[in-house]
C-alpha cells in the first residue's frame, strides 16, 4: 500500500502585494506544494513561523524594517526545522553569501523561471541547497579558489561537465536544458550531482556552520557579561 506523501507546507514572505499574489499562483499551481501562511513584513513573519512551522520559508530579502537576512537568521534560530529560501531581485555577491551565512539554504532571483522556483521548494523542502545559476558561479567560482590543491573530487562525466561549464556562465535551467535537448528536470538532477561530488554541500552548510557558532558565541558572551 502506497502512502500519500503530504504537501510541502510553505510560508511566504514578501511585501509587495502583487508579486506575492504572483508566487502563490505558482504554488497553487502544484498538488504536492500548499502555502499555509503569508507575511508582508520581518516581525510578522517571525510570529507565524513559529505558530505554523513551515517546511520552508520563501523570503524576500529586501524588506522594510526587519530585511530578509535578519528573518533568516531569526526563523533558522526559533524554527530550525524550517528551511528558509531567499527570493529576491539582487544579483551580487554580498547579498548571497550573507544569506548563506544567515541560514538560507537556497537563493533564486525573482527573475527566474517558475519552474526554477518549484524546483527552488522541492529541494530546500529535503535541505538540499539549491542556487539559481546565474548566482551559482559565485559559489563555484569561491570554492575552486578556497579548495586546496590537492583535495581529490570525485570525477564528474562528460555531461556534467558541460552543465558545470553552463552553470558558471550564469545559464538558467531552461537555458541549460534547450542547449543541451535536455528536461529541466534532469539539468537540476546533473546540477546536484555535481554539488555533492565537489563536496560544495558542505560548503554552503560550513557558511551556516560557522555564522551559528558565531551566534552562540556572541550569546555565551552576553551572559558572562552580566
Amino acid at each position: 500500500m502506497q502512502v500519500e506523501r503530504r504537501p510541502i507546507r510553505v510560508m511566504l514572505v514578501e511585501d509587495h502585494n502583487l508579486v506575492r499574489a504572483g508566487i502563490r499562483a505558482v504554488i497553487d499551481g502544484q498538488s504536492d506544494i500548499q502555502v499555509i501562511a503569508e507575511a508582508t513584513e520581518g516581525r510578522e513573519a517571525i510570529r507565524l513561523a513559529r505558530a505554523t512551522c513551515p517546511d520552508v520559508a520563501v523570503v524576500d530579502v529586501a524588506m522594510p524594517g526587519m530585511s530578509g537576512i535578519e528573518v533568516t537568521r531569526d526563523i533558522r534560530r526559533l524554527c530550525p526545522q524550517t528551511q528558509v529560501l531567499i527570493l529576491t531581485a539582487h544579483d551580487n555577491e554580498e547579498y548571497f553569501f550573507q544569506t548563506l551565512k544567515a541560514g538560507a539554504v537556497g537563493y533564486v532571483l525573482k527573475k527566474a523561471a517558475a519552474s526554477d522556483l518549484i524546483a527552488a521548494i522541492e529541494a530546500a523542502s529535503k535541505g538540499e541547497p539549491y542556487l539559481y545559476p546565474s548566482v551559482a558561479r559565485l559559489l563555484v567560482s569561491d570554492y575552486l579558489q578556497r579548495a586546496p590543491e590537492r583535495e581529490t573530487f570525485e570525477p564528474l562525466s562528460d555531461r556534467e561537465r558541460e552543465v558545470l561549464r553552463l552553470v558558471a556562465e550564469g545559464k538558467t535551467n531552461r537555458q541549460i536544458a534547450d542547449g543541451l535537448f535536455l528536461s529541466i528536470k534532469t539539468v537540476q538532477t546533473h546540477r546536484d550531482h555535481i554539488m555533492k561530488k565537489l563536496h560544495m554541500h558542505g560548503q554552503v552548510r560550513d557558511s551556516q556552520r560557522a555564522d551559528r557558532s558565531r551566534q552562540l558565541r556572541s550569546s555565551e558572551l552576553l551572559s558572562e557579561s552580566y
